[in-house]
């Protein structure tokens, strides 16, 4: 239609590309399993990409607990036990998509915090990890009960109601623009590695698979394992060459092949068990900080949800399965406390990018990929193998997946009215102090070492600033805010805010399609109805 509502739109005039409910052009879609040698292939890919997160959050926080090599091969085993058995859950029983739950940057904050309490005066090393180990198993297991409480009892389903297309937008952007300090930043600790890594990424995976016709998903399929085994073994060339036998530690840190010291510090085979380092311990002060971390996480995830179900090809997420997801999420952060991973649970981003990359959304693929994380968290020494990966290969790829799920976010706008001032104010608004007020609360975190909220209570700095400091967590909130507010009542606004795209997903029952991308198995759904 012209603007103005000016008749017909004439035959010669270009016309606008239509909504879709559901992404086209994906490979396998959310209930289509790709042939076996394929899948397991794709499976052992989501392993790969996961690991990055599950590697550098231990290797960060471990040796500040006073572990040593060791503690941290079992730290990154038990992650990835936690990763797996989540993952299998989730995909099961929970929000059903085919999304990856692993380890998290929100919980990082208030898990220092807890490192640097002061009450740890132990001289031994290994008591105190293990001391502080149990601390934040205790936080942990405090705060798995908000996502667990919000889930389960039908209360986020009834926030998840109000989301539209528009405030989806900022929250799903956010949700992968967001996380751009671990992008480009990454790839520059060690350009001679990242960068070869993320051209060959984009030559490989884009130009490459259009270039040659017959077999033609090898290359966009498999980009990742391709490209990665090609710059691993440069890089390794390079390690064995000497090219870093005089540069400084930092460096070596961060391009040597053999830095990591996992490989010999894993044990040939361990099942981590739950309370493997003692019994856990709780502060109250530190258990809300934790609880904190855990909304956040919880709102970031929901962003992530919605990424997952647009690239598995399925129809946006029924609020009551949205609801459910969460619920199995905080189940996934309790068995974090009871295990002891260092980390919370959320739903891994870069593993939502990936299905875009490869456009194969199965479910299968991702229980597969969970099975490997499993069978690897046991057989610590070839576990240990692929987890030495350098940290500057995984940021390149990084740049890649981070961009689609932002992109994802912004595929809604094709559901709202762009050409309304409102649409206009919300959506640039909210992205716009999302960035922003992050930015702000981060760079004062990184040049003084605390946060502008800065009293003798640590718990306390950490329930400001936690959130503050994530942008999905601002712009999401800001943007629902807002999109709920300010005048809804007209009756166009509705349509412009793409509500009326989104109707027909507002419960389970409405829309045939929920039932066959969402239902549970086992004809479970039998004596848990989804509303």
């Amino acid at each position: 239609m012209a603007g103005g509502g000016a008749g017909p739109a004439k035959a010669d005039e270009p016309a606008p590309h239509p909504p879709k409910d559901q992404l086209p052009n994906v490979s396998y879609c959310i209930t289509s399993p790709p042939p076996w040698p394929e899948a397991i292939l794709l499976g052992f890919q989501h392993y790969i990409v996961m690991l990055g997160t599950t590697v550098i959050i231990p290797t960060a926080l471990v040796p500040q607990m006073g572990g040593g090599n060791e503690e941290k091969a079992k730290v990154i085993q038990t992650l990835l036990l936690v990763a797996g058995l989540n993952t299998l859950l989730q995909s099961l029983f929970g929000s059903r998509l085919p999304a990856v739950i692993g380890g998290s940057y929100t919980f990082v904050a208030p898990t220092i915090s807890i490192i640097l309490s002061g009450r740890w005066s132990d001289p031994d090393p290994i008591a105190r990890f293990k001391k502080i180990m149990r601390a934040i198993q205790g936080a942990l297991i405090v705060a798995s009960t908000l996502q667990i409480v919000l889930g389960f009892s039908g209360l986020w389903r009834n926030v998840a109601r109000f989301l539209s297309p528009l405030s989806a937008v900022p929250l799903v952007a956010l949700a992968g623009f967001g996380l751009y300090e671990f992008g480009f930043p990454g790839v520059a600790k060690c350009v001679e590695i990242g960068l070869p890594q993320l051209v060959i990424l984009i030559l490989v995976s884009q130009y490459l698979s259009h270039l040659i016709k017959p077999g033609k998903h090898i290359f966009d399929r498999f980009a990742v394992l391709i490209t990665v085994v090609i710059v691993w073994i440069y890089a390794h060339l390079l390690t064995v060459g000497g090219a870093y036998n005089h540069t400084p530690p930092k460096t070596q840190t961060s391009c040597r092949t053999d830095r990591a010291g996992l490989i010999g510090a894993a044990p040939w085979i361990r099942v981590p068990y739950p309370f493997q380092w003692g019994a856990p311990s709780f502060d109250a002060g530190e258990a809300f900080a934790m609880m904190m971390a855990s909304f956040v996480a919880l709102v970031e995830s929901t962003g992530a949800f919605i990424a997952v179900s647009r690239y598995a090809s399925a129809t946006p997420v029924p609020p009551s399965i949205l609801s459910r997801g969460v619920g199995w999420q905080g189940i996934g952060i309790l068995l974090s406390g009871l295990f002891g991973t260092v980390n919370g649970s959320s739903v891994s981003v870069e593993n939502a990018g990936l299905l875009a990359l490869t456009r194969v959304g199965s479910r299968r693929v991702v229980q597969i990929s969970a099975g490997f994380m499993i069978f690897f968290s046991i057989l610590g020494k070839f576990g240990a193998v692929f987890a030495s990966i350098p940290a500057p290969i995984v940021a390149a790829l990084y740049c890649l997946f981070f961009a689609y799920v932002g992109s994802a976010g912004l595929s809604f706008l094709q559901f709202c009215n762009l050409n309304s001032f409102r649409t206009k104010f919300i959506l640039g608004f909210s992205v716009f102090m999302g960035f922003s007020v992050a930015q702000y609360f981060n760079e004062y975190t990184a040049i003084n070492g605390y946060g502008p909220v800065h009293t003798s209570g640590r718990w306390f700095n950490d329930i400001i600033n936690v959130p503050f400091s994530s942008e999905a967590f601002v712009a999401g909130v800001l943007a629902y805010f807002l999109d709920n507010t300010l005048h809804r009542k007209e009756s166009s606004i509705r349509k412009d805010r793409g509500k009326h795209w989104w109707d027909k997903f507002r419960s389970f029952k409405t829309d045939t399609r929920s039932e066959e991308f969402y239902s549970l198995p086992f004809n479970l759904n039998k004596y848990f109805p989804s509303v």
